[in-house]
């Protein structure tokens, strides 16, 4: 729940060498789409980034920049009248994010889209005035053309920034370096009719010719040392230019889902530090393109680390930029803030004269429901919801069953939904007091199920993307109530998946089996389908059926029970291999759902 002694060996390190460079960052650069994370793409890139970012030292105080919404006068200069009137329906930002229509609160996802290209346009105006890089958190938006936008770019940040400096009487030469894992087919369009512009790229994707670009395609997998190479030949090719920017993509790396490329961070790494190497003293803008993997976000922040330090040293592992960033906010809420404060509310005076009847006044015996509500707006939970359409929030206590229930409603559409319900209670598991998660449910009923994202087993509406965040939250929790951890019982593969990172199954065979499980599943294999697999009985341990095994998960706060090797022997003893068809009698998973 905090920072290894690893990342504050670095935080040194790039205290001792720092070189200017302006980084371009607001929290609303994370899209407001509860369907992105469901499709494999993870929304907290930038805020992972940045708080590295900050936490290392790597980039001072004084250096950040706060983008503000770059206007429609100028999306249109790179855009038609008719791509940008189209943005104003869900319909086309879900095909352009590959989510589902009702999943689009289109004013916030705009919002996100124009800051970030707002900041490509002055990021690109004032590293030509001062020659300090500009690194951009979100954008290098190249697939939109003038008329077209897709495959995660809406407009095209690039093209408007240099029309924008192009009208401001910049005449020299742009050059466009795309790092991409993919073609900058919308660069290329927008940018065909500049007189002096030059764009260049490395991808892994044949998209057969793109007019005037300087494309060097690469076979898949094609690793650190070919790539390299390759870079160092593009570079060379390179025409001495005015004003660069540079889209240094983090779907190159191995295991993207959209990137075939096969780099490892260490290659992206000498990548950034190469390039930025290179263009020294060069007007320059970087943005980040795609990257669609979990160290997507270490691929972006290593471009800050390389512009600010020149360094190509790794990120250390032991660094979780969300457990990081809420421990050190769960230390600014002091106990008195959370629990109850003895004052008398208009609630208790309703309670009092009958009017209501009485509520239970504090959770697990300490936090009130003011301090909850306040916890989940330091923690920016009341303010993801909010970009999602909800208002006028409430929390309500009660018992239920086993636990004690905490629910979170929120306003939209003229009604009250329920958001977040979670039942929670204190017990012991293997002898240690933890925080036993009987059931927790994160719903969004604005948002409709459909083919891009259809319903997982337990669910009634979808999600909210905000599990990673509830988890940390409930771990804060169980710390300052003094626990050793955190329980819960998966009773789905797709319950279970998520949260691997951080817990393990309480019994070592258990645990020996689900990594046997995860390592046989077929590779790019959804959590939707992998969980239809297992509910369906085309699953097979050993060449027998396989059923899901609900049973206890603990993330361990404190130092986790020793095993002496049961999980590594069950996992090589468990081989599983999948059907195309069902076993005669499909086993039932059993077990009440944990999380949906």
């Amino acid at each position: 729940m905090g920072v290894g002694p690893r990342a504050l060996l670095y935080r040194l390190g790039c205290l001792w060498r720092r070189r200017e460079v302006d980084v371009w960052y607001d929290a609303a650069y994370r899209l407001p789409l509860s369907g992105l994370e469901f499709a494999g793409v993870d929304p907290r890139r930038a805020d992972f980034a940045a708080w590295w970012l900050r936490e290392s030292k790597a980039v001072a105080p004084s250096w950040w920049r706060t983008p503000r919404r770059v206007s429609y006068a100028d999306l249109g200069r790179a855009h038609t009248p008719e791509l940008l009137e189209s943005l104003a329906r869900p319909d086309t930002l879900a095909g352009v994010f590959g989510v589902d229509p009702t999943d689009v609160p289109v004013d916030e996802v705009m919002r996100s889209v124009r800051l970030a290209t707002g900041a490509t346009v002055e990021g690109a105006r004032e590293t030509l005035r001062r020659r300090v890089p500009a690194l951009n958190l979100l954008g290098g938006f190249h697939h939109a053309g003038p008329g077209s936008a897709g495959g995660f770019c809406p407009v095209n940040d690039i093209a408007v920034a240099v029309a924008v400096v192009r009208s401001d009487g910049f005449a020299g030469k742009v050059a466009v370096l795309d790092l991409d894992a993919h073609p900058p087919d919308g660069v290329a369009a927008c940018l065909a009719a500049d007189p002096d512009r030059w764009i260049g790229s490395l991808s892994g994707s044949d998209w057969g010719n793109v007019p005037g670009v300087d494309e060097t395609l690469l076979p898949e997998g094609a690793g650190d040392l070919a790539y390299m190479d390759a870079l160092k030949a593009l570079l060379g090719r390179m025409p001495r230019s005015e004003l660069v920017f540079v889209i240094a993509g983090g779907d190159v790396l191995a295991g993207d889902k959209l990137g075939r490329l096969g780099l490892s961070l260490t290659g992206v790494r000498w990548r950034n530090v190469t390039v930025a190497a290179h263009l020294e003293g060069v007007a320059s803008v970087w943005l980040p393109g795609g990257g669609y993997g979990p160290n997507s976000w270490k691929a972006l922040a290593g471009a800050g680390l390389a512009l600010s330090t020149g360094w190509a040293q790794p990120i250390p592992d032991d660094y979780d930029p969300l457990a990081v960033r809420f421990a050190g906010i769960a230390r600014g809420l002091p106990s008195d803030l959370l629990s109850d404060t003895g004052e008398l509310t208009e609630a208790d005076l309703a309670e009092a004269l009958g009017v209501r009847r009485p509520r239970q006044r504090l959770l697990l015996g300490f936090y009130s429901a003011t301090g909850v509500e306040e916890a989940l707006q330091r923690f920016g939970v009341l303010a993801q919801l909010s970009r999602l359409g909800y208002s006028q929030f409430r929390v309500e206590f009660d018992r239920a069953g086993p636990g004690e229930r905490i629910r979170l409603f929120g306003e939209a559409d003229g009604r009250e939904h329920l958001l977040i319900e979670t039942i929670l209670e204190r017990r012991r598991t293997n002898g240690h007091p933890v925080l036993y998660v009987h059931w927790l449910s994160l719903r969004n009923p604005r948002a409709q199920f459909s083919a891009r994202r259809p319903r997982l087993p337990g669910q009634d509406v979808p999600g909210l993307g905000l599990a990673r965040e509830i988890g940390e939250i409930l771990g804060l929790m169980a710390l300052r109530l003094g626990l050793a951890g955190v329980v819960y019982r998966p009773a789905h593969f797709h319950t279970a998946f998520p949260g691997r990172h951080h817990f393990a199954f309480v019994d070592p065979a258990r645990q020996g089996r689900f990594e046997a499980l995860v390592r046989d599943l077929p590779e790019g294999l959804s959590l939707v389908e992998a969980t239809r697999l297992l509910d369906e009985g085309r699953v097979f341990l050993n060449g027998e059926p396989y059923a899901w095994e609900p049973d206890e998960m603990a993330f361990w706060l404190r130092e986790p029970p020793e095993e002496p090797g049961e999980v590594a022997h069950e996992r090589d003893l468990s081989h599983f291999t999948v059907s195309s068809s069902a076993a005669p009698e499909p086993a039932q998973a059993g077990g009440k759902a944990a999380d949906r």
